[in-house]
């Protein structure tokens, strides 16, 4: 349990049932009447952002969430198997959890797996990832110019739109967060 006044960015709560997470936080003393803490929260099952006021002083419940870096080692009928990098644990987690991430993943790569009381909540990728492309329309003589794109499926079997002048067989980076293209790996 904490009070209003210890809330920080970040920090995890435990409201009407479901864990939200402190986004953005202010303490407001009008002139006339009581403080209170007028706060942004993020759903972190559903990612719903919501405001919430808080009268000052006011304890919440606080949830801890534990970030563990993991491994991607493999896919099962059930879910994707994790390694945690430290004890080596190997953890299952449902495809409800990993979502839109699975577009990104592949076997050895790591993330950052968010868990509550053992149980897996969310999948944290880096930023950008690099994959291979698996197969794109080839690209015409006369198609270096700058601005067209044309549909490429990576080797996750996910599809970005990449430049013209991209072929089969080069690594790319991709932006995790929006699925864009953002330029040959290793440039």
């Amino acid at each position: 349990m904490a009070t209003t006044n210890d809330l920080k960015n970040g920090l995890v709560l435990r409201l009407d049932g479901q864990l939200w997470t402190v986004v953005e936080f202010q303490h407001v003393k009008p002139g006339k009447g009581g403080a209170f803490v007028r706060t942004k929260l993020k759903s972190i099952m559903s990612g719903k952002v919501v405001d919430r006021t808080f009268n000052a002083g006011v304890r919440v419940e606080t949830a801890t969430v534990d970030k563990r870096d993991m491994q991607y080692l493999y896919r099962e009928p059930d879910g994707w198997v994790f390694m945690d990098t430290q004890s080596y644990d190997q953890l299952t987690i449902p495809d409800s959890v990993i979502g839109d991430s699975a577009r990104w993943l592949l076997e050895n790569q790591n993330a950052v797996v968010a868990l509550h009381e053992g149980a897996p909540l969310y999948l944290e990728l880096p930023a950008s990832v690099e994959l291979t492309i698996e197969y794109t329309e080839p690209g015409l003589q006369g198609d270096r110019s700058t601005g067209g794109t044309k549909p490429a499926r990576l080797e996750t079997g996910a599809e970005v739109a990449v430049p013209l002048f991209i072929e089969i067989g080069e690594r790319i980076r991709v932006d995790t967060r929006d699925g864009s293209y953002l330029g040959r790996a290793g440039s």
